[in-house]
């Protein structure tokens, strides 16, 4: 059954690499690589979908949710745990449940992904509500973990969608909202940690910025709810403010002072000429939103 997967598959382009010289499979690997952003893609309109799904829910004080098993699942916690410094968003908004627990980020525990009584019992033990999305993630479409947290979450009326890289996959027929980026055969048979991997990064990644461009997190290109916590965040805060309301850097940190270190408070003062106080009070009007602040 395996055997006919598109991701098990045979790669007629890279059947002899192993006998290549070293730039020669590289551009192989690079050939199919260029592949994967094609496939994603395809799948915008559905993409559009769940990223819609996503917004609407966490308007609504709901939670995003992924789970996958090995690559699937690592992928997951990954996106997962970059929100919460990027977009300056609680770390419990956007979590993810992998396959063997938090173990299985160092050491393979794909043993965990055939039992779906296990994924269905990790999401609820993690709180899942039916105003909760959950994106299940599996290359295959086929892996029972995946699939029983998704049969979990559906009896509770909770929005699903599901990232696989095979044609009518079964978890494509289960989810309110399937994302399949096929992009074929992998270089190394069945090693889906490479561009089944890659196509399902790009879509997680596509979904969370999607989502918090949105919810107002973003002005213009610029991530102005980021905590400026360490050196690092404090120069990008201070950058960010700079460039979003055309004045100095040196302007831009004192607007920060004021502001209570807010980077979207500071912006607000230093294009509107408000105190921290009216600033503040603009954005809480408009939702967390600097553009909509400005132009309300």
């Amino acid at each position: 059954m395996l055997e006919n997967l598109l991701t098990e598959r045979i790669n007629p382009a890279s059947v002899s690499i192993d006998e290549l010289p070293v730039e020669e499979a590289l551009r192989i690997i690079n050939a199919e690589d260029r592949k994967v952003a094609e496939a994603v893609e395809r799948e915008i309109p559905a993409i559009a979908q769940a990223l819609e799904a996503i917004v609407k829910a966490l308007e609504r004080g709901g939670r995003l949710y992924y789970i996958g098993a090995g690559t699937s699942g690592r992928l997951g916690v990954l996106d997962a745990a970059e929100c919460a410094p990027t977009f300056g968003v609680p770390a419990d908004l956007v979590q993810a449940i992998i396959a063997g627990g938090e173990s299985a980020l160092a050491r393979a525990s794909e043993a965990n992904e055939d039992d779906p009584a296990s994924g269905a019992a990790d999401l609820m033990a993690r709180d899942f509500t039916a105003a909760d999305v959950l994106v299940g993630i599996a290359a295959s479409g086929r892996t029972p973990y995946v699939l029983g947290a998704i049969a979990a979450a559906r009896r509770m009326g909770a929005v699903t969608v599901g990232i696989s890289c095979t044609p009518d996959s079964e978890l494509a027929g289960v989810v309110d909202i399937a994302i399949s980026p096929l992009t074929g055969p992998e270089v190394v048979a069945g090693s889906t940690r490479m561009k089944a991997g890659t196509a399902q990064k790009m879509v997680l990644n596509m979904l969370t910025t999607g989502v918090f461009i949105r919810l107002g997190y973003v002005y213009g290109n610029l991530m102005v709810n980021v905590q400026p916590k360490n050196t690092k965040l404090s120069d990008r805060a201070r950058r960010i403010v700079a460039q979003a309301a055309s004045i100095t850097e040196e302007q831009a940190q004192a607007l920060l002072e004021r502001a209570g270190n807010s980077v979207r408070v500071a912006i607000m003062m230093g294009k509107t000429g408000a105190g921290a106080e009216e600033a503040e009070r603009k954005l809480a009007a408009a939702g967390g939103s600097v553009a909509r602040a400005l132009h309300g």
